[in-house]
């Protein structure tokens, strides 16, 4: 299984970003990513020299055109910046409403807009792979706003694989359920308790569950993989 030399990552900070950004540098790819804030565990990878750390905010145009400069030269894109707001859509203010769709799913948008201009223009293919979710495929209260995001990161990734598919583009997404990560810190221990019962396999998940997967549709292993949805939960949506 052959990787990608070059990946662009977003939001590589922590949790599956970083646990991305890892897997890539160990099986020796160079990896960019962007973050609005450095890490400790950044260090080890700057160690490599094969991992590059741009600060900034997805949200921001001009980070982005910051993050993406030569992007003509990396093989792939993996949108992975995101953050869930929960509570009743009713309830909650159009501030953090705006928020979550512009780092959910326009940054996605515009990060793939602007490597997928970059690659036609140097007349080579590339790779997206778009991080999803399950809430994005069934409805869960509270999550509204997360929910519609990650819909339409599904969308996003349909489409293109059928727009760029003629040049040689491969475009998915994974949706990962429950994981055993900062993002589910926040979770009490009768929350847990519940998903665990409800999940087949009996456990959350942890990064290590999602990042072969996500490492299988950037490699040439999945050369004729496009426009498909990869639920990695367990089974707690079967």
């Amino acid at each position: 299984m052959s990787l990608p030399e070059r990946v662009l990552v977003t939001g590589g900070s922590r949790g599956l970003g970083l646990g991305f950004c890892r897997a890539l540098v160990d099986q020796g790819s160079f990896v960019r990513t962007i973050a609005r804030s450095r890490t400790d565990a950044m260090d080890e990878l700057e160690g490599t020299g094969r991992f590059e750390f741009v600060q900034g905010d997805v949200t921001s145009d001009a980070d982005i055109e910051r993050f993406l400069e030569g992007a003509r030269d990396f093989d792939a894109l993996v949108n992975n910046a995101g953050a869930g707001i929960d509570g009743l859509l009713a309830m909650q203010s159009l501030d953090a409403i705006d928020r979550v769709l512009d780092l959910n799913l326009r940054s996605a948008l515009v990060c793939a807009k602007w490597f997928v201009r970059a690659r036609l223009g140097a007349r080579k293919p590339g790779v997206i792979v778009n991080i999803s979710s399950i809430v994005g495929i069934r409805g869960y209260a509270g999550l509204a706003a997360y929910g519609a995001t990650k819909a339409g990161m599904l969308g996003m990734t349909r489409a293109l694989a059928r727009e760029l598919g003629s040049k040689g583009f491969r475009v998915n997404a994974v949706l990962p359920g429950y994981l055993d990560t900062e993002l589910s810190a926040s979770l009490g221990m009768e929350q847990r308790g519940q998903i665990v019962r409800r999940t087949p396999l009996g456990r959350l998940g942890t990064v290590d569950d999602v990042t072969p997967v996500v490492l299988f549709l950037l490699s040439d292993a999945a050369a004729f993989v496009t426009g498909q949805e990869i639920v990695i939960d367990g089974g707690i949506t079967c």
